[in-house]
């Protein structure tokens, strides 16, 4: 990076600290720092979610399944698509709850101080483990702009522990000096910088297709066409292509499995409609803002197809796909701008850690601090507890960050983990039955199945490591299918053989030498042959006719473990069968040999195990199997908190007639105001009733409005409208 680049970063960083101290004078009271005095209206609401649902890890995890698998890749990031519609109901709950935090729902609803606490501590798990996710991709992005590691202090350190916590101080700077306004003042700035990073690279790659002399000899094509023309068929594909890592099925389970989690995310509280004016606020700047994160998602896809046509004989890419942003970046851009761009990227990051940092903080304050320890104190002194405990959420990001360094095994934790508050805050928010006691054992019961027992189950039982029915491995397949070759496929070829053949070169002396001076590979100036001489006699390979083998394997994973083994790692599986599927396709069925001693490894995949008295789980793939073990996490949860609802005993009915009667009443701006309409509304039993869908019973489904239908409605059609951009943007340049 050029002295410039650091420039921009360092003007960036002060920025965004002369925002924190600006917001601090105006800050007061707990509500001014937790949810910014609850003033903010439509355009900073729009920009808190937008910031708070983008992260680094974003544009990152969708390039670098884009630049492997094609436009399908972009379902790394938008199976949030479907839920997004949900947000214009939801909205209204947080503005309606009138809580500082989460916690404080759980304690009001279920009348327990101690279940507010308990989620006060998942929300500050939650919040470290998301937020490691973001730290790692910035990480992972840098590396091809800065460097695997810089110079400290005449040692070479790794990049990622010199940059992660240098991010981090500065979001605490910021944040904890002006809480929630200075996390969403930021985000305003933030997000416009996220916009820029989704736009900024697609008119430069474009250009540079265009003006590539080995990709366009003519000049005649335009950019769009380029990309085209040396891509397979298959990358244009958004569905069905086959280096999709995500299967229909899983992909549906995932959508169920965030619509139950993503209401207890603790930031909801804030960015997804609490600190909002009015409810109108909260739910337009709510979804409006995840909209916009699905459109800058069409924006990454096309920058990560750019650099697939651009860089397909990278071999750095090829080996590290993670890269394909940071490479884009550092090729594309000049001087003073890869500094914007990485400087864009850590606004995705800090725009969802500054408010995590202080929801988080907030938690604990609320929770843990004052119901427990210290309940009366001083508003100054709840203040700046609230501000050192932020050091705690944000520092254990960087924790996690440092040892796991793994995003897609980091966000295939934030799927399930959401879900063991999940089904007491839905079941709570609908049925006066929902139960304090039922709450506790389904929170009790999703930590047991979830991590306690899958965890902690193969210590205590031992002989479940060497039980042979838990072995089990899929079936184990090779297809090898000969496939035309694409001209980015000769490429990515032609730079293989190239580092052969200069290998060869460096090994040899003499006339033998001079031999293979004369049979350098070669590649025909429109990009269609490539030529191999120093092979065994000449060979040629011409793209669109010339078919090359695409191996896919499948299969041969552990079905109810992390992995399966044999304890002697030289063997291998060995091929047992053999089918001809077409002229152009075989497939071998793979298995150890007979008599191979296994040995497991990880934790226990117990919601699998669920399944093994009903179905053949062998011949399945790996996201059919994830797909099925997120059902149980999703369903069981609902139906222990339902059952054990009906048993145990009710909460009180001076307790549910406040509560119920707050969320069905509108809020009124000005606090003492909406006081007063809240009492009143209390008090008249028939209105409340009238607000029932079923009035005489004690489900809490309130009448929808006109506002609620033609608003959802009209979420869902822009939902196809995104996946129609989608498919437009697949035939641009045909």
């Amino acid at each position: 990076m050029h002295v410039l680049d650091y420039v921009v970063l360092v003007v960036y960083f002060f920025i965004l600290i002369g925002i924190g101290i600006y917001c601090a004078r105006r800050i007061h009271k707990q509500e001014d720092y937790l949810l910014g005095g609850r003033g903010f209206g439509k355009l900073l609401q729009t920009f808190a979610a937008f910031g708070a649902g983008t992260g680094s890890s974003d544009p990152i995890n969708t390039a670098r399944s884009t630049f492997v698998g094609g436009m399908s890749g972009m379902w790394s990031v938008m199976f949030w698509l479907f839920v997004t519609p949900f947000y214009w109901i939801t909205g209204v709950w947080y503005r309606r709850m009138r809580h500082l935090t989460l916690g404080d729902w759980y304690v009001e609803r279920y009348e327990s101080k101690r279940l507010g606490a308990a989620y006060s501590i998942f929300g500050v798990l939650f919040f470290m483990i998301y937020g490691s996710m973001f730290f790692t991709a910035i990480a992972t992005t840098a590396e091809p702009m800065i460097g695997e590691t810089v110079n400290v202090l005449g040692s070479q350190v790794p990049l990622k522990y010199v940059l992660i916590p240098t991010v981090a101080v500065v979001v605490l700077l910021y944040g904890m000096a002006g809480g929630l306004a200075a996390a969403y003042y930021t985000d305003l700035l933030q997000g416009i910088c996220i916009i820029a990073l989704s736009v900024m690279l697609i008119p430069l790659g474009l250009t540079a297709l265009q003006n590539a002399s080995n990709l366009n000899p003519t000049g005649a094509m335009a950019g769009t066409e380029v990309m085209h023309d040396q891509l397979p068929k298959s990358f244009f594909d958004i569905i069905t292509s086959s280096a999709a890592e995500f299967s229909v099925y899983y992909l549906l389970a995932i959508v169920f499995a965030n619509l139950a989690g993503i209401v207890v995310q603790p930031h909801f509280i804030a960015t997804g409609g609490g600190s909002a004016k009015s409810e109108q606020d909260a739910r337009v700047g709510l979804v409006v803002g995840n909209f916009l994160k699905r459109f800058c998602t069409l924006g990454w896809v096309l920058t990560a197809l750019i650099a697939a046509a651009l860089y397909a004989d990278i071999p750095e890419l090829v080996d590290h796909p993670d890269r394909t942003w940071g490479y884009a970046s550092m090729h594309l851009l000049g001087p003073g701008f890869r500094g914007l761009m990485l400087a864009c990227l850590l606004a995705a990051l800090m725009s969802s850690v500054d408010a995590q940092m202080v929801v988080g903080a907030g938690l604990i304050l609320r929770n843990l601090y004052m119901p427990f320890i210290k309940p009366k104190g001083t508003e100054k002194e709840f203040l700046w507890i609230g501000r050192i405990v932020g050091v705690v959420v944000v520092g254990g990001s960087v924790v996690f960050a440092l040892t796991i360094f793994d995003m897609l095994g980091q966000l295939k934790l934030t799927f399930w983990f959401p879900l063991v508050f999940a089904a007491p805050f839905w079941v709570g928010m609908y049925w006066r039955r929902a139960s304090t006691r039922a709450a506790w054992i389904t929170v009790i019961y999703c930590l047991l199945f979830f991590f306690i027992i899958p965890f902690f189950g193969p210590k205590v039982i031992p002989a479940l490591r060497t039980n042979e029915s838990l072995m089990q491995l899929t079936l184990h397949t090779r297809t090898t299918q000969q496939v035309p070759m694409s001209k980015s496929d000769l490429r990515r070829e032609y730079s293989r053989e190239v580092k052969l053949w200069n290998d060869s070169m460096e090994k040899v002396q003499g006339d033998e030498k001079e031999r293979l001076q004369q049979l350098e590979p070669s590649l025909s100036p429109d990009g269609n042959t490539l030529s191999l001489p120093f092979r065994d006699g000449v060979k040629e390979m011409v793209a669109d006719k010339t078919r090359q083998p695409k191996v896919k394997n499948l299969g041969g994973k552990s079905i109810f473990w992390d992995s399966v083994d044999p304890i002697d790692p030289s063997v291998k599986p060995e091929v047992v069968k053999t089918e001809e599927l077409d002229d152009y396709t075989i497939r071998e069925t793979l298995a150890y040999p007979r008599g191979t001693v296994l040995q497991v490894k990880g934790n226990l995949k117990l919601n699998l195990v669920l399944y093994k008295p009903f179905l053949d789980m062998q011949t399945m793939s790996a996201s059919s199997l994830n797909a099925l073990e997120l059902v149980p996490k999703i369903v069981m949860p609902f139906l222990v908190m339902i059952g054990l609802s009906f048993f145990t005993p009710r909460n009180s009915e001076e307790a549910l007639d406040r509560y119920y009667a707050k969320m069905k009443t509108p809020v009124v701006p000005d606090p003492d105001a909406d006081a007063k309409n809240l009492i009143e509304r209390l008090a008249d039993k028939e209105f409340l009733k009238s607000r029932k869908l079923f009035p005489d019973s004690d489900l809490e489904i309130q009448r929808p409005t006109f506002a609620d239908i033609f608003g959802f409605v009209a979420c869902f059609l822009t939902c196809f409208a995104i996946i129609g951009v989608a498919m437009w943007i697949a035939t641009i340049g045909t």
